[in-house]
């Protein structure tokens, strides 16, 4: 079973979309009492999940807070679930941001987010290929350096440590982290869902990743 959390600040619509294009459905849960309702009565156990978002940091934060789903992702990282943070939902793994103020993160990776420099336009928006890939990782499985994927963003990840950042992309002079991963903790600052192929193929890896043992995940790659 995958689980998508909905705090209000993703689309879900094209995220489901996208589940199903790689043939699988998911279940969404919007605060802590449906998720324990959820690990109690369901009939398989939770393989994997993931956090979109849309909007600004701060607000997401605060939404992630009032439904209790902070909570839910601290059980999903101790429990060794994969998790896949998408655009905010990536950035909302990193420690803090800057957007609007100093808001703290999920801290699950360090780093920070910040505003692109004056020199860019913002967003971000529209397709951008990657500039490096690290091939071997298992949620980059049959995706290469030149494939193109959709961002929409101003903010951007300055990882602390640079093994976090498994591919890259090149915008107004700075490489941005395009996906990033630590154990079971990954993450995409575009949209897999609206990728095309190139995003399916990483949704799949996705759920690939769900269906193994754990054992078999742990490595850093």
């Amino acid at each position: 079973m995958i689980v998508v959390l909905d705090p209000g600040i993703g689309n879900l619509h094209s995220v489901l979309g996208g589940l199903r294009r790689v043939g699988r459905e998911a279940v969404v849960i919007s605060d802590k009492e449906a998720w324990d309702n959820l690990r109690n009565d369901a009939d398989g156990p939770v393989q994997g999940v993931i956090l979109p978002g849309v909007g600004a940091f701060g607000d997401a934060m605060t939404q992630l807070r009032l439904s209790g789903l902070v909570s839910v992702v601290e059980q999903v990282v101790t429990s060794r679930i994969p998790l896949l943070g998408i655009c905010v939902g990536m950035q909302l793994l990193f420690k803090v941001s800057f957007e609007h103020g100093e808001h703290p993160g999920l801290a699950l990776l360090p780093g920070r987010v910040v505003r692109f420099p004056a020199t860019a336009k913002v967003p971000h928006m529209g397709w951008n290929d990657l500039t490096s890939v690290r091939s071997h990782h298992p949620l980059l499985q049959d995706v290469a350096i030149g494939d193109f994927v959709y961002f929409v963003h101003s903010y951007y990840v300055q990882a602390d440590e640079a093994s976090d950042v498994i591919a890259a992309a090149s915008y107004g002079g700075i490489e941005v982290p395009a996906v990033v991963g630590r154990g079971l903790v990954y993450g995409t600052q575009f949209h897999p869902e609206k990728s095309g192929k190139v995003g399916e193929t990483i949704l799949r890896n996705f759920v690939r990743l769900t269906e193994l043992e754990r054992s078999e995940v742990s490595s850093p790659w």
